[in-house]
């Protein structure tokens, strides 16, 4: 079916040429809009949302509110600032809450506050006045309080002094897992709950001490909450997290109900009598980074827990939603390169499929039982769909992104599989340009994770295939093991044994190209970010066949990336320290211990504030390479950290690597340009 589906997709695109006016360049990637975290309204009626988009002279992306009806009138915008930090939820019907830093430079340095926005009309009314901000929050039932997420304040012992310090102060690391990714260094503050009452403005301490709180979830009748919390002995050991309960008074005392492992972007989710308690649950804290995430419910009283559909063996998307009248769950599954919208029962775990191809999620339930969520496929950027009840398919309720789709000249994408050396059956995706006679340059692009797939979407993440298409190029998207959507076996494959099994499959979906007649074997290229970059390290270190690489925030000395990046507890865990394992540590460290065995000009980008692969990795890759005379360049981003955060850098390094790829793949027609 899918096939016929992608098939259906290809025709439809060939016979459209109206829709086929420019190439998919920088331009058309900053056009692209974004929709992000839809929440229907309790009576069905509308959805809120936040719309992202790039602002090329502000070098920004920008979000705003807007808001849908249900009936399918057209949307609204609700906000004009762009500076909209997220979470939007309803007040009741009559207003909307969300995060946001405004006001003062003063101000905004507090950073984002809660506010609130009267759908009658009038200015949006700021709730809170914390400085370091609201980190998340969640509303009461009664729309009358608000458990707020935020980090203790920064102790100054000299300010206390009376001193008026001009120079951060210094930072002591006393943790054992001391840094992370935007975070920065860690120091000994934590994250805590807050209770707000609205009306008042008055804030009080739920928690407090040397544990950290997350993700509060309020009980249908207002008198609890439920919370995440990692309290083992050795918290910074393990990703081990204990669902707790408490009433929602300052100064009570939580229950713990559970120690599992979950995602870090899932939050409890409430039966609406109050009963259980949802939560997506992975197995043994031992495979934290290759968890296939299951649906979990726990008893809010303290009693019995179960897991549902354990036939399922795919992974569901961290948030849940229940059905109105508590009989089943709503969620999405990442399911072979697909995202599809789905219905679990909890009588007997019976799975229903709500979406077909393409990717969908961000569900949203109302009391009426409509289903607000994102989706899309990988000609049709995700737009806001409704499913009413009893229906048979989705209906769109946006179209933001119409208009630049019908000028924009796509890829042709198809699905592919192949045989890996050991006789694993691997899958991917294959785009091809419109215009090309075959055998064609091919660039094998390369996903991060491990743990995350190339699916059938049309997205800001999806640009650099588009661009490469466009510029001539067949690009292979191979879902090697590690990936999710697979199963679990097939995620867990590499556990412990980094470079290996990974490298066979995307050597085997080249092969297959090259029988195919669709790659030209002279002319390969490879590249990825972040475990797509260490990937490229390791292909080019085992074939010399690939005549130019991108290595996007990557490492190929592992070793060196020990106490350098956030993941010794995973390193503890998987391989093991490298006093004790070192044999096991130089051999998922190929790529610059045989760094003579390379002969493919290599560029390397990244962060300059990456603490998930620290610019590290890229700059011994590219001293090595140089001291052995291999064409190579090194490309830093100033104040960057992993994820590229500017449009004008994002765009850079699509723009780079397809440039890196033209001067060693089409040589003559790029000295032709000159």
């Amino acid at each position: 079916m899918r096939h016929l589906l992608t098939t259906l997709s290809l025709i439809w695109m060939m016979l459209s040429p109206a829709l086929a006016q420019r190439p998919f360049d920088a331009n058309a990637a900053n056009g692209l809009q974004r929709l992000v975290e839809p929440e229907i309204s309790p009576d069905g009626r509308w959805v809120v949302y936040g719309l992202r988009v790039a602002d090329v002279g502000k070098d920004k992306y920008l979000t705003d509110l807007w808001l849908a009806p249900s009936a399918g009138a057209g949307p609204r915008r609700l906000s004009f600032g762009g500076d909209i930090a997220g979470k939007p939820h309803w007040q009741g019907a009559d207003a909307i809450t969300f995060l946001a830093a405004r006001g003062s430079d003063e101000e905004q340095k507090k950073g984002p506050q809660l506010w609130r926005l009267p759908l009658a009309g009038g200015e949006a009314e700021k709730l809170t006045d914390i400085k370091g901000g609201v980190e998340d929050y969640a509303l009461a039932p009664d729309g009358r309080r608000a458990a707020l997420v935020v980090m203790d304040e920064e102790p100054d012992p000299e300010q206390a002094a009376g001193w008026k310090r001009k120079t951060p102060l210094p930072i002591v690391i006393e943790r054992f897992h001391f840094k992370q990714d935007r975070e920065g260094y860690l120091d000994g503050r934590r994250k805590h709950l807050r209770l707000l009452d609205l009306a008042s403005r008055k804030v009080v301490a739920l928690t407090s001490g040397e544990f950290g709180e997350a993700a509060p979830a309020w009980s249908p009748d207002g008198r609890q909450l439920a919370f995440l919390s990692n309290r083992a002995p050795e918290r910074d050991r393990t990703e081990a997290t204990g669902l707790f309960v408490m009433p929602a008074e300052p100064g009570a005392a939580a229950r713990a109900l559970a120690t599992l492992t979950t995602d870090d972007e899932a939050r409890p989710a409430w039966s609406p009598d109050g009963r259980l308690i949802a939560l997506p649950t992975g197995d043994d804290v031992k495979w934290s980074a290759y968890q296939q995430w299951r649906v979990g419910l726990y008893d809010a009283a303290g009693g019995t827990s179960r897991l549902l559909g354990a036939g399922l063996d795919r992974g569901w998307q961290p948030r849940l939603a229940w059905t109105p009248d508590g009989a089943a769950l709503v969620g999405a599954v990442d399911d072979d390169g697909h995202g599809q919208l789905a219905r679990i029962a909890l009588a007997d775990g019976r799975v229903q499929r709500l979406s077909g191809a393409g990717v969908a999620g961000q569900a949203s339930v109302a009391a009426d039982g409509r289903i607000a969520f994102l989706g899309g496929d990988w000609a049709r950027p995700a737009e806001l769909q409704l499913l009413e009840p009893g229906s048979a398919s989705a209906r769109a309720l946006t179209a933001h992104n119409d208009d630049w789709r019908r000028g924009i000249a796509l890829s042709m994408l198809r699905e592919f599989s192949a045989r890996s050396a050991d006789g694993a059956e691997v899958h991917g995706l294959l785009a091809l340009p419109r215009e090309g006679r075959q055998p064609l340059p091919t660039v094998l692009l390369i996903h991060g994770g491990p743990n995350g797939q190339d699916a059938q979407e049309l997205s800001t993440r999806t640009a650099l295939r588009e661009r490469l298409a466009a510029a001539g190029y067949a690009v292979l998207l191979v879902n090697y093991r590690g990936s999710s959507g697979r199963g679990q076996a097939y995620q867990r494959a590499i556990f412990g044994d980094w470079g290996h099994l990974e490298v066979q499959d995307l050597h085997a979906a080249l092969d297959w190209a090259v029988r195919q007649g669709i790659a030209d074997p002279a002319r390969l290229g490879v590249g990825g970010w972040s475990y797509g970059g260490l990937l490229t390290d390791y292909l080019i270190a085992t074939d010399t066949r690939f005549k130019a690489a991108v290595s996007g925030a990557g490492s190929g000395n592992q070793l060196a990336m020990f106490g350098s990046d956030q993941y010794a507890v995973q390193y503890e865990r998987e391989i093991g320290l490298p006093w004790t394992q070192r044999e096991r540590w130089l051999k998922v460290s190929y790529p610059f211990f045989k760094a003579d065995r390379i002969k493919t000009p290599t560029l390397f980008l990244g962060g300059e504030k990456d603490f998930n692969v620290p610019i590290a990795g890229g700059e011994q890759m590219y001293q090595a390479l140089k001291a052995l005379g291999v064409p190579t360049q090194l490309v830093i981003y100033p104040g960057q950290f992993h994820g590229l955060s500017l449009p004008s850098y994002q765009r850079d390094w699509e723009t780079r690597f397809i440039a890196w790829m033209d001067r060693h793949l089409k040589p003559q027609q790029t000295s032709a340009a000159k």
